[in-house]
């Protein structure tokens, strides 16, 4: 079954054919980062206006590089929830559009489930079930995924998600949006010892996390150093802002892991692209025996391929859509 996808939920447009949930057959990115990072973050307005103009051109490069036409679709799948929805509106109508004059079955996707899949596509074996931490700019939670398509959250952020935070303390050192990116390449060369930022948990709730008072605290160093007129190490604050980070997300999810007894686990999401948190998770695993599933880099942000392995599995659990389908800001993984 090929399946013609499209990912439009923040900044980054995407198109990519996928054949049968696990084999990816083109997918194809328009990045805005250049123009956003004048902005230090995401205009929505903006992302919306660039999603328009390139959303068509992107289908049409999709399809050339996976060598087929529009005959040997069948099925359009698109990321409906959650997201700016001005951007996601972009991608929900032009799939809309494409699969009613196609007369092809239209399947709205959830993005944390797109990212989730993205799995799939670089371990064939890969199977529910499994606990897996996605961890986005926009997202942090703790999911058990009971089938394919049956996903249960055990925990999740009660404010920042770790991306926003990593964003808003790379804004606050000076360095360029995204701020992820910035942050683990300024830690390759700090001390993670240098300074101690707190690790706030959440009273009652284990595996539910809070970043707000972590990046308030690295705000409130770098503020209060500058009215000092103390010279700081961006290298030193953002190697123990990143083991901050990493020492948060890695105890909520290997607890679940062991209050679960879960063997079978998987990272997803932009920020475990993250080097640090890869290597604790890894290390972790090794010392415990549990399987670990990785996505690789190129599959860890926004693209349309997760979008397409995700929607193989929705549309055999007869999970498809009319043209009275809507986007949506905000809706649960389950």
């Amino acid at each position: 079954m090929n399946i013609l996808a499209f990912e439009s939920s923040c900044d980054e447009t995407a198109a990519a054919v996928v054949r049968d949930g696990r084999e990816v057959l083109s997918s194809v990115i328009a990045s805005q980062v250049e123009t956003h990072r004048l902005y230090g973050g995401v205009v929505p307005e903006i992302a919306s206006r660039q999603h328009v103009e390139v959303i068509a051109q992107l289908c049409a490069q999709a399809l050339e590089e996976a060598g087929c036409t529009l005959d040997a679709i069948d099925a359009v799948a698109v990321t409906y929830a959650p997201g700016l929805i001005g951007a996601l509106l972009v991608g929900v109508n032009f799939a809309k559009g494409l699969a009613l004059a196609r007369g092809l079955p239209l399947i709205p996707v959830h993005h944390l489930r797109g990212h989730i899949a993205a799995n799939y596509l670089a371990h064939p074996n890969l199977t529910p079930p499994f606990l897996c931490l996605v961890a986005s700019g926009g997202h942090s939670h703790i999911v058990q995924a009971d089938d394919y398509t049956h996903f249960t959250v055990l925990g999740r952020t009660r404010d920042d998600a770790a991306g926003e935070a990593f964003d808003k303390a790379a804004r606050a050192l000076g360095f360029p949006y995204p701020g992820g990116v910035a942050i683990d390449r300024a830690a390759q060369s700090g001390n993670p010892d240098a300074i101690r930022f707190p690790r706030p948990q959440v009273n009652g709730a284990p595996y539910d996390y809070s970043f707000s008072g972590l990046k308030t605290a690295v705000l409130n160093y770098v503020h209060n150093a500058a009215q000092k007129g103390e010279a700081i190490c961006k290298e030193d604050v953002a190697a123990s802002f990143q083991a901050a980070v990493v020492d948060m997300l890695a105890h909520g999810f290997l607890l679940a892991a062991a209050d679960t007894a879960s063997t079978t686990l998987v990272l997803a999401g932009g920020v475990v692209a993250n080097t640090a948190l890869r290597r604790r998770i890894e290390n972790d695993c090794a010392a415990s025996g549990r399987r670990l599933y990785l996505p690789p880099l190129a599959l860890c942000g926004d693209n349309a391929a997760m979008i397409g392995a995700q929607a193989y599995y929705e549309y055999q659990a007869g999970h498809t859509a009319g043209a009275d389908l809507n986007a949506c800001a905000n809706m649960e993984i389950g």
